[in-house]
């Protein structure tokens, strides 16, 4: 049982503002499962600065594996440099390096700064240099591939800090490829994936305008990908697809693939949406086993002394769209989870 483990291992950490360790029941707490896709029995869901953490915990169910997890996530993750050219020397290939000059540590930009070191320790390498005078407090993302880009607004706009060392540390759509594909199911979240034809980008472009339109909700709860189609043929094989059919849009639940029935829909106000949405309420996976849901037939109207009323006795349509399913392909890639107890039917 992981409740006892648990209990103690919060009450190693009692008296401490910063830390604060909760259970759900999630059959009494549904409406909570939902929200937080909760499928299996114990998760440990993480939360920094009132934000739900992208990665589950997964290491050892221990008292002493929790109390070193929780005290390595308390620990201040920036590294304070003496100049800013010592930074390239400590860039991290894999990962977005970020470098800010601040004036004050007092300050609401430094307090910000750290609560975002805090949120993206996973996905970011922060550096800092202190105390420069107030002109030459600055921004920067560096990148081994790119050039140096420097945040362009003014730094007393928080909230437009925040966007951008986001989007820096943790872009909205990603590209998968083999070096990353395993990184990615790391996560634990189902992948959003549109796989394009390699002379194609204009796809891209619009399928990233529509997940921001549509799908920033669903951002904590879905990876948003986009793939190679070439690089990635096997798992369009399993869907029935070639490359010649690109492009494709497709979820991976780790548990089966669905098809987005017509790329064409992919610009229709709230049908990507929809899509996403039928995945978390299980919607996909139900017409699965299932067949698809009945659709109620539209009322015919019939006329009855002057009166317009409507007759309810129609029958459900018979035969309506079935997306098109395959067994996952990225779940090979995904890190085993037999440790955990299976909440729902996984066949």
């Amino acid at each position: 049982m992981l409740a006892p483990v648990f209990s103690e291992a919060a009450s190693r950490f009692e008296g401490d503002p910063r830390v604060v360790f909760g259970t759900v029941d999630c059959d009494k707490e549904s409406d909570l499962a939902s929200r937080f896709h909760i499928n299996k029995y114990p998760t440990l869901k993480i939360f920094r600065n009132g934000e739900v953490a992208r990665r589950e915990y997964r290491g050892a169910r221990s008292v002493n594996a929790f109390v070193q997890y929780i005290t390595d996530q308390l620990a201040d993750v920036i590294q304070i440099v003496t100049n800013e050219e010592s930074v390239r020397e400590l860039l991290v290939a894999k990962k977005a390096n970020i470098f800010v000059q601040v004036h004050d540590t007092a300050s609401p930009l430094w307090h910000s700064i750290k609560k975002l070191a805090s949120s993206f320790r996973e996905d970011c390498v922060f550096f800092a240099l202190l105390q420069v005078p107030i002109e030459k407090q600055k921004l920067l993302y560096y990148s081994m591939t790119a050039n140096t880009e420097e945040y362009p607004d003014s730094l007393d706009n928080l909230d437009a800090v925040h966007s951008w060392v986001s989007n820096k540390c943790l872009p909205l759509v990603r590209e998968i490829t083999f070096e990353n594909a395993e990184e990615l199911t790391e996560e634990g979240l189902p992948f959003l994936i549109l796989f394009y034809k390699p002379n194609d980008k204009d796809i891209i472009k619009v399928y990233t305008d529509q997940v921001m339109q549509q799908l920033l909700d669903q951002k904590s709860s879905i990876n948003f990908l986009y793939a190679d189609g070439n690089t990635f043929a096997h798992p369009l094989q399993h869907l029935g697809k070639s490359i010649k059919d690109l492009p494709v849009l497709a979820i991976d639940s780790f548990r089966h693939m669905y098809l987005f029935p017509n790329i064409k829909d992919l610009t229709v106000p709230g049908k990507l949406k929809q899509f996403v949405l039928d995945l978390h309420s299980g919607k996909l996976h139900r017409e699965f086993h299932d067949g698809p849901d009945p659709v109620p037939a539209a009322s015919p109207v019939v006329v009855q002394d002057n009166n317009i009323v409507f007759d309810t006795s129609s029958k459900p349509i018979e035969n309506p769209t079935v997306t098109p399913v395959a067994e996952s392909v990225f779940i090979k890639l995904k890190p085993s989870q037999s440790r955990y107890t299976v909440l729902r039917d996984e066949l």
